[in-house]
């Protein structure tokens, strides 16, 4: 079975990463709120994303976060990036 990145590791990296913002609940606002109503602009979806990919050994092109509005979409393009290297090994 191929390892999976959590909502909990996504968020703990953008916390590490960037921090949060006053007034942001995370435990509750995470999944599907924008990352702009988040306080998340496109470089910190960036440095989030090449973190968790340096975290569990993938590489991933900088172009696949351009469009992720939201963490669950950057959750779901690590996974299957996972997912991907796990098929060609």
């Amino acid at each position: 079975m191929t390892a999976r990145v959590t909502m909990d590791d996504l968020k703990r990296a953008l916390q590490e990463g960037s921090g949060v913002d006053e007034g942001v609940d995370l435990d509750r606002d995470l999944p599907t709120k924008a990352f702009a109503d988040l306080g998340y602009d496109s470089l910190a979806v960036l440095e989030t994303g090449l973190r968790l990919g340096r975290e569990n050994n993938i590489e991933i092109d900088d172009s696949v976060f351009n469009d992720l509005d939201t963490p669950q979409q950057l959750l779901d393009a690590i996974n299957q990036a996972l997912e991907n290297q796990a098929a060609a090994s």
